[in-house]
């Protein structure tokens, strides 16, 4: 479990984090090798030409490609949560446009993952979510430990199931007697006295 500070404020009262993650690492292993061909290829080429018109496109060139294929994958990264608690599944992406999704432990039908080659000797894959509601699937990409975290759901959903079978299952207090209704339940009023008589 990855401490990443993900607010308790948002958390039920009785609803605890049992995983906290971020996407495998293998996810920045093709922006750190665009970074280095960037980098090589952009100071290469800055050092090959003199002018100084065909420096300011390279230089350009290369902060764009930097942004778009460096950056936002990183940025991308840090800020993407995947958060398993014992009530639903979160997600979170995005550091100003923030997007996320939530799925309850009671919804879920089935979980399955998918990996590669690649991706099971890293130990990480997709993980399938079927809902049972009308959102369908939620599809988590790049999950570390993704088959343990599979098992893990299946666990906390029958834990959630017993849970909410428990509180329904558990009496309800006994509600206070209502008073009767006028002239119902009460015992009779005694006759008035007789006059004595003479």
């Amino acid at each position: 479990m990855s401490a990443m500070g993900y607010p308790t404020k948002l958390l039920a009262d009785d609803e605890s984090i049992v995983y906290e993650l971020r996407p495998h690492w293998r996810a920045l292993v093709v922006p750190a090798l665009l970074l280095l061909v960037i980098v090589g290829v952009g100071t290469y080429l800055l050092a090959l030409w003199d002018n100084s018109t065909a420096r300011w496109i390279v230089g350009i060139a290369m902060v764009v490609l930097l942004i778009g294929w460096v950056v936002r994958p990183f940025l991308y990264w840090m800020t993407t949560q995947y958060v398993f608690t014992d009530h639903r599944i979160i997600v979170r992406t995005g550091l100003i446009a923030r997007t996320g999704r939530d799925m309850p432990l009671s919804r879920v039908n089935d979980v399955s993952f998918q990996h590669g080659i690649i991706e099971r000797l890293l130990n990480c894959g997709t993980l399938v979510v079927e809902s049972a509601g009308t959102q369908g699937q939620l599809i988590i990409h790049s999950v570390p430990n993704v088959e343990q975290v599979q098992r893990d759901i299946y666990r906390l959903h029958d834990e959630d199931d017993e849970r909410r079978r428990a509180q329904y299952a558990q009496p309800r207090p006994a509600e206070p007697p209502l008073p009767p209704a006028p002239g119902q339940g009460y015992p009779p009023s005694p006759p008035p006295p007789m006059p004595p008589t003479a």
